[in-house]
């Protein structure tokens, strides 16, 4: 086996336990079991479990991109359906049998205060997705302000969703974000 399937091998692991259990619970020992691979090889591809953690996190960055621009662009060209389309993204999300919650709030509760590392890692995500917001905003020829409002509804949406667990979070979100871009457009 390379180390490139390796690494993707204890990446996956460690992406599912931390996703589960929490990135403080789970140990090396129990990675490298869930892993299939040995401490050494655990070691030497990572040296430390920042190294695992931030390498999680990259991961969770691409799919949650990838996830979300692939519905916005399924959703047309109508930029008001396209904006619409993020709260589709998170209904759909927030079904799926193992839903808890966004990974990186996750990962900033838990590692936030004593990791500097993971916690830019975690502002610059949240940065990344109000970036895209704007981007979809003034496509739709609103305010640049609504980006900031329909982002932190989404926000609010994955962590009530979690908490809560019901999906309908993201219907209660969609309905609220259709009262804001309304407003924002007609104004």
């Amino acid at each position: 086996m390379t180390d490139g399937t390796v690494r993707e091998q204890i990446l996956a692991a460690a992406d599912e336990l931390y996703y589960r259990k929490g990135y403080a619970a789970v140990g090396m020992d129990e990675l490298r079991a869930a892993a299939g691979v040995s401490l050494r090889k655990l070691y030497a591809l990572f040296p430390s479990k920042t190294d695992i953690v931030t390498a999680v996190l990259a991961r969770k960055h691409a799919e949650w991109e990838a996830g979300l621009t692939g519905a916005v662009a399924d959703a047309g060209a109508d930029p008001r359906d396209r904006l619409l389309a993020v709260y589709g993204y998170l209904e759909d999300w927030f079904c799926t049998d193992d839903f808890r919650g966004c990974a990186f709030i996750n990962a900033f509760g838990e590692l936030g205060g004593t990791n500097p590392e993971v916690a830019a890692i975690v502002r610059d995500h949240k940065a990344s997705f109000q970036q895209y917001m704007s981007g979809l905003v003034v496509d739709a020829g609103a305010p640049a302000s609504l980006a900031a409002q329909l982002s932190i509804l989404a926000e609010g949406a994955q962590s009530t969703a979690a908490i809560a667990a019901d999906p309908q979070v993201a219907v209660q979100a969609r309905n609220a974000a259709e009262v804001l871009i309304d407003a924002a457009v007609a104004a």
